[in-house]
């Protein structure tokens, strides 16, 4: 096995140095750190993390913990998630995945396990592990869910300000009966999206029917079973918002099995612009919040805490954006 001696040898330096350069040192010249690193290239050279963990006191471990992995977590969204984050994250690191409904012993959750955690959170059950996290003192950053505590760092989007305009949009439009496909309950996500929901409609003055309100739970199968039921009422609403894609995409197949044409005779519109929004028939029209760019922004600001532990919190808001196609018709 080649270990850094090996290294230090046919680079002519010690193997302090070859330590330093390999772990990016900038004391170390450009030159004699490219040096390193081409030798060590050549060389199949493979870095020890367990020794280097004993030596460093450190695990070069990063947990990313959403509230759940199987209960309201779409594959679309843990896909965004975990691509802005290794967009990011060091080689020398490795990322685990949980969910936090999921560990069993929070004792278990220790700064020797983890240097630093990103909480991808959607509930405010969470709180009591972000507190957790906090009191042990590992670097912590919250993506997703706005906190009302400042001492904590906090990456979000405005979910609420978002629907609100692209409700905006279809009353612009002439929708006067709109419903709404809900998220999970006990989502935060879920209440925001209703509310910027409800804010278009109060600030329109439209009419608030019961009938209108369908839960759902993110999944496609929801949306499916939800939009079914508004098909079936003998007053259908003119524009549904579902309240992820993934509901919108099985609403929209429910119109296509009850031969209602989208958006001719009813509007859709979804929120997150998953991958796949662009390619339904016809072309969803949709929120776009930016999952990608909010993990990449919280995993640069959990690798500023890990350098400068002293980086005072803030909580940073990343926009979402109506990103209009082909589901919303005049009403």
């Amino acid at each position: 096995m080649i270990t850094i001696k090996d290294i230090a040898r046919v680079a002519g330096v010690s193997h302090t140095t070859v330590s330093r350069a390999l772990n990016g040192n900038p004391l170390i010249k450009k030159a004699t750190r490219d040096k390193i690193e081409r030798i060590a290239a050549e060389m199949n050279y493979v870095p020890n993390y367990s020794a280097k963990s004993l030596v460093t006191k450190r695990s070069f471990i990063i947990g990313l913990f959403f509230s759940s992995i199987e209960q309201g977590t779409s594959a679309s969204f843990l896909v965004d998630a975990i691509k802005g984050i290794t967009h990011i994250l060091d080689e020398n690191y490795n990322l685990t995945v949980n969910g936090i409904d999921g560990v069993r012993h929070y004792s278990n959750i220790q700064p020797q396990r983890f240097d630093g955690i990103l909480v991808m959170s959607q509930s405010d059950e969470d709180n009591a592990f972000i507190y957790h996290v906090k009191k042990m003192g590992i670097p912590l950053v919250v993506l997703n869910r706005q906190l009302e505590d400042p001492s904590i760092m906090n990456v979000v989007a405005n979910d609420r300000e978002g629907v609100k305009e692209a409700i905006d949009h279809a009353v612009q439009l002439g929708h006067r009966k709109l419903a709404i496909i809900e998220g999970k309950p006990g989502f935060k996500s879920s209440s925001e999206r209703k509310q910027g929901f409800l804010d278009s409609l109060i600030a329109g003055r439209l009419p608030l029917n019961p009938e209108y309100f369908i839960s759902g739970d993110y999944s496609i199968e929801s949306g499916y079973a939800a939009m079914s039921r508004l098909l079936n009422l003998e007053d259908r609403p003119t524009a549904v918002f579902c309240s992820n894609d993934d509901m919108a995409i099985g609403a929209m197949n429910a119109c296509y099995a009850h031969k209602v044409d989208v958006p001719e005779q009813i509007s859709l519109i979804g929120f997150d612009d998953i991958m796949f929004a662009r390619y339904t028939n016809p072309a969803l029209t949709t929120v776009r919040k930016p999952i990608a760019e909010i993990s990449e922004l919280g995993m640069t600001m959990l690798i500023q805490l890990l350098q400068q532990p002293e980086t005072l919190p803030q909580q940073l808001f990343v926009k979402t954006s109506l990103v209009v196609r082909d589901t919303v018709a005049g009403g």
